[in-house]
Parts: structure tokens; sequence; C-alpha cells
């Protein structure tokens, strides 16, 4: 066998040991690893949608979505989505922004707590106030579209004075408000629109049915107490007061605490009805005979 024959023979047999040692690698140590790319390739193959069925079932998905938002607007609360505690003051201000300047109103928060799958903010609102301002609040709090609850509460009489002297009879009040909301937004509107949270007045339980202040007279009005009915003409009846001051009144006229209601001229009488802190009181001025005469 030549030199040249013996190294034909050498590099085949050179080819052939890479081959079979490639063949075992391939074969023997990345299938596993083919294998995974392949099942792999089919799953992605499996997960290719059309576009046009991908727009299909978003149209779907955006009409359901639609209506669960729809039946959610409908429904009288709701409850968000991870409320910041400082939205409640701000619908605390909004509520008491056109109260009286003699309702006062403090919040404080107080803590968060769990009740059952929800969350809750809990505030104390503490003051003073006419009854129908407190009572206002509390409904706005009750109502509100976002679930708010009133816990606890507190009511009594407060009776302030004005800087003219004129007794002002309003409500002290301390309760405990709840604000509720989730870790999801399944229980609320996307587009949420709130409830209507203004009512009409009330009587107030609270105001004294007799009462020991008697307010001033600021408007400087008739004082029929101790007055002397001086003459009756056709437009009305001349009154002096203790002070000497003349009054021309009419039927319906105003007076300090009452009305005049009746002028009877047949028996030259003038009939006053008063109201002292809720004892009502009928006053009659007769003219004076020898006045009468002349």
């Amino acid at each position: 066998m030549n030199k040249k024959l013996r190294s034909t023979l050498g590099l085949l047999a050179l080819l052939i040991i890479i081959l079979i040692i490639g063949g075992i690698y391939l074969f023997g140590f990345q299938r596993s690893a083919i294998n995974e790319r392949q099942e792999k390739l089919a799953e992605l193959n499996a997960n290719v949608y059309d576009p046009e069925e991908l727009n299909a079932r978003y149209l779907a998905l955006e009409r359901r979505s639609a209506e669960l938002d729809s039946i959610l607007s409908a429904r009288k609360f709701n409850i968000p989505q991870n409320i910041a505690s400082i939205k409640f003051y701000n619908f605390v201000n909004s509520i008491v922004a056109n109260f009286s300047q003699y309702t006062q109103v403090n919040v404080e928060y107080l803590d968060q707590i769990k009740d059952k799958e929800f969350f809750v903010h809990q505030y104390k609102l503490s003051g003073s106030g006419y009854f129908n301002e407190v009572y206002s609040m509390i409904y706005a709090i009750e109502q509100s579209k976002e679930l708010k609850k009133v816990s606890q509460l507190n009511l009594g009489n407060l009776i302030r004075t004005d800087k003219e002297g004129v007794p002002l009879f309003l409500v002290s009040f301390d309760m405990t408000a709840q604000v509720y909301y989730s870790a999801d937004s399944r229980f609320a509107a996307v587009a949420m629109m709130e409830n209507q949270l203004t009512t009409g007045p009330l009587y107030d339980a609270f105001y004294p049915l007799i009462r020991n202040e008697i307010p001033p007279n600021v408007d400087n009005l008739l004082d029929v107490q101790g007055a002397k009915l001086l003459a009756l003409i056709p437009e009305g009846a001349f009154v002096a007061d203790t002070k000497g001051n003349t009054y021309l009144v009419w039927e319906g006229e105003q007076v300090y605490l009452g009305y005049l209601t009746k002028i009877d001229y047949d028996s030259n009488t003038v009939s006053f009805i008063l109201n002292k802190g809720g004892i009502i009181e009928k006053v009659t001025l007769e003219l004076d005979k020898y006045t009468s005469k002349n």
C-alpha cells in the first residue's frame, strides 16, 4: 500500500469518526433541547389568532364591559377601589360650603379597618350648627354614591347668641363616619354619577317650645307692652309706646314679638298676637274714651 492510499484511508477514517461523534452529540445530547423547542414552536403556532378574530373578541368584551358598567351605575351605591383618605375631607367641605357661619364641622381621621372583604376608613365628625344643616350633612353622607355610613351619632342642644344678642338655638353633634372601599374595581362603575344629596327641611326637634331668651328689638319695632292707642284712621291706627314714640300700624303689620291682627272700628280697639319665647299672648289696646269723644 502506497503512501497516498494510506493518507486517503486515514482521512476517510477521521471523517467517519467525526460524523459518529457529531451524530452522538446531536441525537444524544441535544435531542431533549430540540424536542423542547419543537414543543414551544407548536404551542406558539397553536395560539396564533387571526387579526379579525381578535378584533371581534375585543368588541364583544367591550360590549360586555359596558353592560356591567351600566348595571353598576344603576345601583344606588358603589364601593370604589383603593380610595384615598383625603377624599372624604373634600366631600365634607363640598357639603358644608353653603352652610351658615354658625355651623362648624371638624373632621378627624381615626383608623383603617377591614369589614369582611372590604376596607373601611373611619372618621370622627364633631361640631355644632342649625338642626337642618346638620341633618343635611348626615343625609349627604348616608346617600352618597360611594358607600358611606354613619355608625355612631350623638346630638345635643346648644344655645348661642349672635353679635346683636339674638339667641341662636343650635345642635351639637359627635358622630363616626365610615367610608368603604375595595381592593379591586368589581364594585364600582367607571363613569359614576353622584346621587341627589339635597333634602327638604325637617321640623327642628331641638328647638325649645318655651324659651327664656327674648330677642332684642333690633329693628325698632313698636313694643306693644305698655303702649297706648291714640287714634283710629281709615289707613290704620296710631299707637304710642312707653318712650313716647308714635307708630302708624295696620292689620298684618309686624310689631316687636308679633303682629297686629285686627282693627275694630266699632269697638275702637286694636288686637295684637305676641310670641314671648313660645308663649302666645293676645294684647288688645282700647281707644281712650275721652279721646274718642273728642
